[in-house]
């Protein structure tokens, strides 16, 4: 991962009442900033060769979607906020050149020892399965995901692994189909999908073009993140003025980068920042 160093502001304090439930003291954490750092995850993925062929198809008939198992890693892109959601770096693990095998296991050994909060955009039922069908194809371990009564698992828990798709449709409850990260991103300012968009990856990595592909990655990337920080203000760990301070400090953080510049030309940063009424 490639670091972006970011300041860090004072805490405010919040002391829950006696002999609090569980539930309290975890909702306490977060006010408090004692809870874990949140690593936003994006995957982008092409089929593996040896486990699917693709089918034939009549001119200017769309290819269907590949099933889970056949999906290989290319991507694991990242972001990390500390325990008051402040930026701590964003990137991808795996150098340039890196196989599969190393960019899984750099990513399952540093989850396994930070012990990160996941945040995702359809993570559960996409991103973390194949994460873990690639790592039995290669027999990498995950005891941290498959643990006895792992958060990382539990769907109707935001501890362990938050899926942002998942809470914003209520488990399955409302539509799914209409909810994308696109269209997720742009309810809230965002310009979502910018020039590429995921079906376009395969073709690019087959001409070579992977730094192009981790630039797209980390758009989604950062589009979550910011889709995470306007959710902990729904839910109330977040109020308002930190809400403006930390969205505040990673909009200032990519205008730092040049590959955010189209991004951040469609970004509507009023609503996004919530310095206009209605």
């Amino acid at each position: 991962m490639r670091p972006r160093a970011v300041a860090r502001s004072a805490s405010r304090i919040y002391i829950p009442a006696a002999s609090p439930s569980q539930s309290a003291v975890r909702a306490a954490c977060y006010i408090l900033g004692m809870g874990p750092s949140n690593l936003v995850l994006d995957i982008e993925t092409v089929p593996d060769p040896d486990l699917y062929t693709p089918p034939d198809t009549r001119m200017g008939e769309e290819r269907p979607f590949p099933p889970l198992y056949v999906h290989k890693p290319i991507v694991i892109g990242c972001l990390l906020f500390d325990d008051r959601y402040r930026l701590v770096k964003f990137g991808d693990f795996g150098a340039e050149g890196s196989d599969e095998r190393a960019m899984l296991e750099k990513f399952a050994g540093y989850v396994g020892r930070k012990r990160v909060h996941i945040v995702t955009f359809n993570g559960r039922g996409f991103d973390l399965p194949v994460i873990a069908l690639r790592c039995l194809r290669h027999g990498i371990s995950l005891p941290w995901y498959y643990q006895p009564r792992s958060d990382y698992r539990y769907r109707y828990s935001d501890e362990g692994h938050l899926d942002l798709c998942d809470f914003l449709t209520e488990h399955g409850a409302a539509a799914r189909a209409g909810l994308s990260l696109d269209a997720a991103a742009r309810v809230i300012g965002l310009p979502g999908k910018t020039g590429i968009d995921g079906s376009q990856v395969e073709g690019l990595y087959h001409a070579g073009q992977l730094q192009q592909i981790r630039d797209y990655c980390l758009h989604d990337v950062v589009q979550t993140a910011f889709l995470l920080l306007r959710f902990r203000l729904l839910q109330g760990h977040l109020d308002r003025a930190h809400y403006r301070e930390v969205a505040g400090a990673l909009l200032a953080a990519i205008e730092k980068d040049g590959r955010f510049a189209q991004m951040l030309a469609l970004c509507d940063r009023a609503r996004l920042l919530l310095t206009q009424a209605g």
